[in-house]
């Protein structure tokens, strides 16, 4: 089975306690999901890089990205996801939804209302109960 290790941001918003999260296009795998913004790391690139990348490419937005907060290995039926997830601003621009459907801030317990990703899952549930250092 073909693994993947992808980089995801936790971008705080506007007031506390919200992040910015995307909603996956309506063609392809995990469609319509809402997931924390991020892709493929590729060959080669350091997972920061990859998320600066990611920022250009998918959120016409320049990132600044710190450490890394939290991470988990999921299983899918097609693909297993080794995701990484690194705390990370928005240094210059403002994010358009370039490869999702929809951009918004959420907070945890907006999240948990969402239709997330599987692997984001575990994610949300420790923000909600205050678990991970977001700052």
């Amino acid at each position: 089975m073909k693994k993947v290790r992808v980089v995801a941001a936790l971008i705080p918003g506007p007031g506390d306690g919200r992040f910015l999260v995307q909603q996956r296009l309506p063609t392809g795998s995990r469609a319509n999901l809402w997931e924390f913004p991020g892709g493929k790391v590729e060959l080669g690139e350091t997972d920061a890089a990859a998320l600066v990348r990611e920022g250009r490419e998918e959120l016409a937005v320049e990132l600044t990205v710190g450490r890394q907060l939290w991470a988990t290995e999921h299983r899918y039926p097609d693909l297993i996801v080794e995701l990484v997830l690194l705390a990370a601003t928005i240094a210059q621009g403002t994010p358009q939804p370039l490869g999702a459907q929809a951009l918004r801030y959420a907070s945890p317990v907006e999240m948990q209302a969402l239709p997330f990703c599987e692997a984001d899952l575990p994610l949300i549930d420790e923000l909600v109960r205050g678990l991970l250092p977001v700052r």
